[in-house]
């Protein structure tokens, strides 16, 4: 295990730098750039312009402002915002938490009624519930996430009044209820695509596993089908799946995106879209880092859950 997790360690090591130095790159290489905000006005002289470049380093060659900003990463000291001079670690940790409950939540939600739906759908193959669950996941996947979004808020905000139409809770209550009230819409937004993949994979897998010849041999020694389903069946098919989650982690970061600026939702992605439209290259290249640190994770996870699952599986 040891050995193991230590090759991974030096591999990630390396996705992580050319993932850094690719950003980096084509953060740098963009039009305009952080100067962009004091050289529009025309009312900065070039000398104030060259001094804040120099102030913030931006006057020196592009590898050595990489190499700079990585031995400082190293260090922990992820730069200061442009915007407002705040540390980057900081802001990064002040939207993490409204990030990682709608993560959780959506994936909470698209795994258990995508296995449902999945289980359901192989079990009663071409039964009227499995063709009405493959055109509703096919619709679920081609809808866009934004337009979706703001269908929810159109209906359920404006119209019905049931539901908040952003926001993470509202000003002046911060209660546990009101909390999740402002959830119910973007979690149900973010988990729809999520569901109707899970729902599909879930099936196919189930019904490789239904064909096996174990099965058979269980269903033969009268066995019931509640045991075969959950102790033979179910176990088997979830292998799959486990690496599909960790594999669908960039896509719920992506979703995010979309969803909470839909939302107004004080996360990770939205401040992502606000640095990016600010020019503010340390915040953009922090929340890069930790995305990929994450993505990373996610799929070493996933191989070390392969074992638990299956005990015939070794990790070395």
């Amino acid at each position: 295990m040891g050995r193991y997790l230590m090759r991974r360690g030096v591999a990630a090591a390396g996705i992580l730098l050319l993932v850094t130095m690719i950003g980096f790159a084509i953060l740098h290489m963009a039009p305009g750039g952080p100067m962009a905000q004091y050289t529009s006005t025309g009312e900065m002289s070039a000398g104030d312009v060259a001094r804040i470049e120099q102030q913030l380093g931006l006057d020196r060659p592009l590898p050595i402002q990489y190499g700079e900003w990585f031995w400082r990463m190293l260090q922990g000291d992820w730069g200061n915002s442009y915007r407002d001079q705040q540390p980057v670690l900081n802001i990064i940790a002040s939207h993490l938490g409204a990030t990682l409950e709608l993560m959780f939540t959506a994936t909470l939600m698209a795994i258990l009624l995508g296995s449902w739906i999945g289980v359901a759908g192989a079990i009663r193959r071409n039964s009227l519930f499995d063709s009405l669950s493959t055109i509703g996941a096919m619709i679920a996947i081609s809808i866009p996430t934004f337009w979706f979004g703001l269908v929810v808020i159109y209906i359920f905000s404006v119209e019905l009044q049931w539901l908040p139409s952003g926001n993470r809770f509202t000003a002046g209550d911060g209660s546990f209820l009101n909390q999740l009230h402002h959830l119910v819409a973007p979690s149900v937004v973010l988990a729809l695509v999520t569901t109707a993949s899970w729902s599909r994979y879930m099936r196919s897998s189930m019904l490789d596993v239904l064909n096996q010849d174990f099965v058979r041999t269980a269903r033969s020694k009268g066995l019931s089908r509640r045991r075969v389903l959950f102790g033979h069946i179910l176990r088997n098919a979830m292998l799959p799946m486990i690496t599909i989650a960790g594999l669908q982690l960039p896509a719920l970061l992506s979703g995010a995106l979309v969803t909470e600026t839909v939302f107004a939702w004080p996360g990770m992605g939205r401040l992502f879209l606000d640095s990016i439209s600010y020019r503010d290259y340390p915040t953009v290249m922090g929340i890069l880092m930790f995305t990929a640190v994450l993505v990373l994770l996610g799929s070493l996870l996933a191989d070390l859950l392969y074992s638990v699952v299956d005990p015939r599986i070794r990790v070395n």
